[in-house]
């Protein structure tokens, strides 16, 4: 599963590795499909008994947003990213069938604080009689021109630039140029998945 981090806190630098070998100790590699994540305090979601308050005493089901699973098609001028996840839900009174539906969000950001898209849409959990348990699945998508995860081509010959062992920049980062930083981050994409969450929702969230 994707690691979490918090919503205002989206530094892309995700898509970025530094792969070390004798000949190009710091070449960076990227790639411009949408990084996956889910956002900090929208991985589940807690529902209350019907006028009661939003505390532990009074929960009536709790949700996980989880197993999230990726692919990427990178191989045309459109990137397209596929996304698929589950959802395990539990009950505290498993009496009787039950069907609840759960608003999710997929989120594309670019550069850590810009939203490109957002998508609203619902994943149904079904308990039979006696199931405490049950588990749904939901899927979602994105799709980024590749034109717009391109590096102009200063920045490509920086990240590019070999470097040998001996050199006097062979042990610095590209990465730690602000120029190349900015550049990378702006050219980064991400798709964020998680719980469509009321005031009350995630402000338990964020206090539990």
């Amino acid at each position: 599963m994707p690691y979490q981090r918090p919503i205002a806190l989206l530094a892309l630098a995700a898509g970025l590795a530094v792969a070390g070998c004798q000949k190009n100790p710091l070449l960076v590699r990227r790639s411009g499909c949408p990084a996956v994540a889910i956002p900090t305090y929208a991985g589940d979601v807690t529902l209350f008994r019907p006028g009661t308050a939003p505390d532990a005493n009074n929960v009536d089901l709790v949700a996980t947003m989880t197993n999230v699973r990726e692919t990427c098609n990178d191989t045309t001028d459109v990137l397209s990213t596929s996304v698929t996840y589950d959802i395990v839900a539990r009950r505290t009174n498993p009496a009787g069938a039950r069907t609840e539906t759960l608003p999710v969000f997929a989120t594309v950001v670019q550069g850590g604080n810009l939203i490109v898209s957002k998508q609203i849409g619902a994943v149904a959990i079904t308990f039979a009689d006696g199931q405490a348990r049950a588990i749904g699945r939901g899927g979602t998508g994105a799709r980024v021109a590749r034109s717009a995860t391109m590096l102009p081509a200063d920045i490509q010959s920086k990240l590019d630039k070999k470097r040998k062992a001996g050199d006097i920049d062979a042990a610095t980062d590209p990465m730690s140029d602000p120029q190349v930083r900015a550049a990378v981050r702006a050219a980064s994409f991400e798709l964020l998945v998680g719980f469509q969450l009321g005031e009350a929702n995630l402000a338990y969230n964020v206090t539990k």
